[in-house]
């Protein structure tokens, strides 16, 4: 985030870094209940920015997919903390830039958090099955594996809760994600992402494939094109006219 003359600037995250959108575009946000209060400028993200993301997802994969997972639940942890040390500032930012009451918009970040904590705790449970086998002196077994790039696009009435309900499942399996928040409440979803970030989520490594596709798609909105995005890579994009 960088700061001008009048309100925050807000950037897009993309493979560990903080970055303006191809388009060279930005958009603002406003509080719902004072619409003269400008709160800031995103990005207006276009379909070649939520290519990068989902090929920076891919690039990131084989690392945090490789990566032990009591040792991704330890990053999860770790983002619990500070979440729990920035909830105040995270409520705010929920109510000013979608209304909600400050209480219910502390016990939206409480909710987030009790579900990176049950997430984080299943980086000890991701056990798999042991079957009787039909050949002499031959075990049968399951284990679980990543599905690879999710997509995860979220509405805005629950701007920290919906995608934390996503984001912390998905990670702790191992999979990477790419985060495209409702336009209309980008500012509370970016500070999750900073949190993530963090917390030590690592960013890209060596690539495996950069193929734009994402074989999830995990969506709590209506219908529309939308880009997709790292681990995590966040996408605000312009609302529609």
């Amino acid at each position: 985030m960088t700061t001008s003359a009048e309100v925050p600037a807000y950037q897009n995250y993309i493979d560990g870094s903080w970055v303006d959108s191809a388009s060279g575009g930005t958009y603002t946000i406003a509080n719902p209940a004072h619409k003269d209060m400008v709160l800031a400028s995103f990005q207006a993200s276009i379909p070649e920015d939520a290519e990068r993301a989902v090929e920076a997802a891919h690039r990131a994969l084989p690392a945090w997919a490789g990566m032990p997972a009591p040792q991704r639940a330890s990053i999860l942890y770790k983002a619990l903390e500070i979440m729990r040390e920035r909830g105040d500032d995270i409520a705010r930012a929920i109510t000013l830039e979608e209304g909600k009451p400050i209480g219910d918009a502390q016990g939206e970040v409480r909710r987030a958090m009790n579900i990176t904590e049950y997430s984080a705790g299943e980086g000890r449970r991701l056990f798999g099955y042991t079957t009787p086998s039909e050949i002499p002196d031959t075990v049968a077994y399951t284990t679980r594996r990543p599905l690879g790039v999710v997509g995860i696009i979220t509405p805005w009435n629950f701007p920290i809760a919906i995608p934390a309900w996503k984001m912390a499942p998905a990670l702790i399996c191992g999979n990477t994600l790419v985060f495209k928040p409702a336009s209309s409440t980008p500012m509370s979803a970016s500070m999750l992402v900073k949190v993530f970030e963090d917390a030590g989520l690592p960013p890209g490594v060596a690539p495996r494939r950069a193929t734009p596709s994402c074989p999830i798609l995990s969506s709590t909105a209506s219908p529309s094109p939308a880009p997709r995005t790292s681990a995590p890579t966040y996408i605000p994009r312009a609302p529609r006219a």
